[in-house]
């Protein structure tokens, strides 16, 4: 107990006395020891790379887990030292839905076919999410929260001891200063002493304490200056490995664009084979259209669809108006069902639900008609367009 008091006064009288001396540096009314260009440029390098570390690392999981909850819920378990439950994404859980649906609206039909295609995408959308947030934790967040809970937590304590070392430097310094300023003036004194044997004895004590008092504050000024050069060099070192740190975190942020590259090479591979196995599906749709007797509302298919697997006509397109157009050299409006991308110069693109005109030229392939929009022209599939009166 006796142990404890006595070091909570020791720290009580270091506390008030670093309070003292950060006033009188704070006012420039004590000496303050500068730190070295080069030592400053490297501690302003390391606060910058802590503070954007920090920023990006907190931005990638927002990117990574958009919902705050979740995140919060995956802090808890991870300081519980427990691990996360698996849960499903929004991707999965669309993908489940979808599925659902499409077994109940029947496999057999088209629509619930489609469900059932589209939810099975979507699964496996979701799986390769998962691979990129486990990939990225992994090779990306890991590191560079290390960095702050390790290797910068080092570079502040430290930072701390050189602060220390710096104001018991500064602390000797005064010192010395004083004392210097007592010699001197005890120099002056013994010069003509005072009469009284008793008295010039006592003087001549007090001058030799005084005169060791200087010396025992050259000596701890010494002590200090050394601390605090071997403290600096241990701080310019450790601020140095920023360069080490910055390198590494080039490797992980080349690992977290591959991962990222990879998981949507994957997703657009993913959505390309649904669109493949959706082809078959435009006619289908442009009958139930029909049946609806919508003729404004259409169904637009993003991508372009190649010559080879090109919808089936429709049935209104076999009636002998479009005989009649192949027949004659006239031309007719005609109304766009879907998106269509030209595969070449020879071709003209096409809008979902736009009107143009066409015409029929001889000698064309017959799954083809000659499209014009204002002083654009070139050949269009007729199966994306319905004939108008």
């Amino acid at each position: 107990m006796e142990f404890n008091v006595r070091r909570l006064a020791a720290d009580a009288g270091t506390f008030l006395s670093r309070a003292v001396q950060f006033t009188e540096e704070k006012f420039g009314q004590a000496e303050k020891t500068e730190l070295d260009a080069h030592l400053e440029t490297l501690l302003s390098r390391a606060e910058s790379t802590k503070h954007w570390t920090e920023k990006i690392m907190k931005q990638t999981e927002v990117l990574l887990q958009p919902n705050p909850n979740v995140r919060v819920e995956e802090f808890l378990y991870e300081m519980l030292d427990k691990k996360v439950p698996m849960r499903a994404n929004n991707h999965e859980l669309l993908g489940e839905c979808m599925i659902d649906s499409g077994h109940e609206f029947g496999p057999g039909t088209a629509y619930g076919s489609a469900l059932i295609k589209c939810g099975e995408t979507e699964k496996l959308l979701g799986s390769a999410e998962k691979e990129l947030i486990q990939s990225s934790a992994i090779n990306f967040l890991t590191p560079f929260r290390n960095f702050i809970e390790g290797d910068f937590k080092t570079i502040l304590k430290e930072r701390k001891l050189l602060q220390n070392k710096r104001l018991n430097l500064d602390a000797a310094k005064n010192r010395l200063k004083k004392a210097r300023v007592a010699d001197a003036r005890s120099a002056e004194l013994n010069s003509s002493p005072p009469l009284g044997e008793e008295y010039v004895a006592h003087f001549s004590y007090m001058l030799s304490f005084l005169h060791v008092r200087w010396l025992k504050a050259e000596t701890e000024l010494r002590i200090a200056q050394s601390e605090f050069d071997r403290q600096a060099e241990i701080t310019r070192l450790l601020l140095e490995g920023i360069s080490s740190t910055h390198a590494h975190h080039l490797r992980c942020l080349n690992d977290f664009v591959d991962a990222q590259a990879a998981y949507y090479a994957q997703c657009y591979q993913y959505m390309v084979n649904l669109q493949k196995q959706l082809g078959s599906f435009p006619s289908t749709f442009s009958n139930n259209n029909q049946q609806a007797g919508s003729s404004s509302a259409s169904i637009s298919v993003p991508t372009a669809q190649p010559a080879a697997s090109l919808p089936a006509p429709p049935p209104s397109q076999t009636s002998p108006a479009l005989n009649e157009l192949r027949s004659t050299s006239g031309t007719r409006k005609a109304r766009v069902l879907y998106d269509y991308d030209a595969a070449s110069s020879s071709e003209l693109s096409l809008l979902a639900d736009e009107v143009i005109t066409v015409s029929s030229v001889p000698g064309m392939d017959t799954d083809w008609l000659m499209g014009q929009r204002g002083n654009q022209k070139g050949k269009v599939p007729f199966t994306y367009l319905e004939l108008l009166n």
